[in-house]
């Protein structure tokens, strides 16, 4: 594996874990509870953000433009069916 790979990885292990602490959020069932999984998701975030930059600054990561007028029909179909 080479450091792309595994900055890859660790990447969508993170997110994996940003999920289950958003489901442990949600789903808690005392207050106590939800800060504990709402403050682990905070961190969890944070490290995936500066994973996702570490990559991007490697050029490992890009991200894609959306086009404008795939973005207009987009806002005209969904405001059609509102």
């Amino acid at each position: 594996m080479n450091d792309r790979d595994i900055m890859e990885s660790i990447l969508l292990t993170t997110k994996g874990v940003c999920d289950l602490y958003m489901h442990g959020t949600i789903e808690s069932s005392t207050a106590n509870v939800h800060q504990a999984f709402n403050c682990a998701l905070n961190e969890t975030l944070a490290m995936q953000d500066k994973i996702y930059k570490q990559m991007q600054s490697n050029g490992w990561y890009t991200a894609e433009q959306a086009d404008a007028n795939k973005i207009n029909q987009l806002k005209q179909k969904f405001s059609a069916q509102g």
